[in-house]
């Protein structure tokens, strides 16, 4: 369907009136990933107010840890592409779960995005918290049937678990990320949420790990010890040691 062209622009050549409405579609997109951040002094702080994003107990058959957020061996190895504007982090947590199971809030809150521009395709949902907090819910199995604005309780289900690729056979997983209400920092989910960290470490498998600095080996090796990230910060991880090595070197 073209582009309905309005009044003052019938004068234009048309693809200059596309390209400025295009133009005009992109300043949502813009704002969103270059408003200032907030203040951590606006921020809540992690007291565990939030919950799990599934139901029921971890298992085989139900749902895992995946990969833990922080400075995991895979970001490391992407720490300049797939994660260079997240300062070389991974800058969630993710679930392993079979296609289709509920994903739940993890905290009273509103809709603030539906398909929204912040990542984690082919769906996701952002929900705003008290505290200046947002939670997203990526690579949903379908777009979510709340509404922008909808109010929503903790525990509702607000969607279902899909994967990164659409086929539910490479990795099917919820990526969950906690961040300030401007998109601009991520935290560590796992001070926030109420839950037995310990042996959801060790029963889960966060299994790629954490990338050493062999000049500071204790720094950033527990899942509860990792580093909030900044958009657009200056990489955290720029080891001169790192181990282990990424064949071919490291992206």
């Amino acid at each position: 369907m073209p582009f309905p062209t309005p009044a003052h622009w019938r004068g234009l050549p048309t693809r200059w009136a596309v390209v400025a409405l295009c133009g005009l579609l992109l300043i949502p997109l813009a704002a969103a990933h270059y408003a200032p951040a907030l203040p951590l002094s606006a921020i809540a702080q992690p007291s565990r107010q939030f919950s799990l994003p599934f139901a029921g107990a971890p298992g085989p058959d139900s749902w895992l840890l995946g990969q833990g957020y922080g400075n995991t061996t895979g970001a490391y190895r992407q720490r300049r592409s797939t994660y260079g504007n997240l300062q070389g982090i991974h800058a969630g947590l993710d679930f392993s779960a079979p296609c289709g199971t509920p994903v739940r809030a993890i905290g009273d809150g509103t809709v603030a995005e539906v398909d929204g521009p912040h990542g984690s395709p082919p769906h996701n949902v952002v929900i705003d918290h008290a505290g200046n907090l947002s939670s997203l819910y990526g690579h949903l199995l379908g777009r979510s049937t709340l509404r922008p604005g909808q109010k929503v309780t903790r525990g509702q289900v607000i969607g279902q678990s899909g994967d990164s690729q659409g086929t539910c056979i490479s990795a099917p997983h919820l990526h969950l990320e906690l961040r300030d209400r401007s998109h601009q920092r991520f935290f560590n989910p796992l001070p926030y949420l109420e839950a037995d960290w310990d042996t959801l470490a060790l029963s889960g498998s966060f299994g790629r790990g954490y990338e050493y600095d062999l000049d500071a080996p204790r720094r950033w090796q527990s899942p509860d010890s990792q580093p909030a990230a900044l958009r657009g910060g200056r990489l955290l991880n720029e080891f001169a040691r790192p181990w282990p090595i990424a064949p071919g070197g490291a992206r």
